[in-house]
């Protein structure tokens, strides 16, 4: 009698066939968790200008006039574009405008982040209207002023 080596084809072909399944539920798993990645470094790379628009909105006592370039807020045109903030668009009367590095979907357009404070009493609180509330692939609820 001879010995058996190695694995017959319909061995492989079940590895195979359990390796393509288990790539098929990874893999967006996988670039949704980039993409909240991207968001959520991209409102660490954006805190700065958060803080500067508080401390105008404090020396002032109102968000208009805290623009970009003006009141110690830096300028736009400053700002180097990241993988996780693609671009700083704008900064009005409080309102911090910018396009984050994560996607609506694999190969999507970029999220947005539109942050608009709002004064009360003595706190600045930072409302999310962007498209960057999403809960697969961008800010979850609760998250990023979502």
């Amino acid at each position: 009698m001879k010995n058996q080596q190695g694995f017959t084809l319909i061995e492989l072909m079940i590895v195979v066939a359990i390796v393509g399944i288990l790539a098929a539920v990874a893999v967006p798993q996988y670039q949704d968790y980039i993409s909240r990645t991207r968001a959520a470094a991209a409102g660490a790379e954006l805190e700065s200008f958060k803080q500067a628009v508080a401390q105008c909105i404090t020396d002032l006592q109102t968000a208009t006039g805290c623009n970009a370039g003006t009141n110690g807020i830096p300028a736009v045109a400053g700002f180097i574009a990241t993988r996780n903030v693609t671009a700083l668009t704008s900064i009005t009367n409080g309102v911090i405008t910018a396009t984050s590095g994560a996607t609506a979907s694999s190969g999507g357009a970029n999220l947005t982040i539109i942050w608009t404070p709002t004064v009360n009493a003595a706190t600045i609180n930072w409302a999310n209207t962007g498209t960057s509330c999403n809960a697969a692939r961008g800010y979850r609820p609760g998250q990023g002023g979502c």
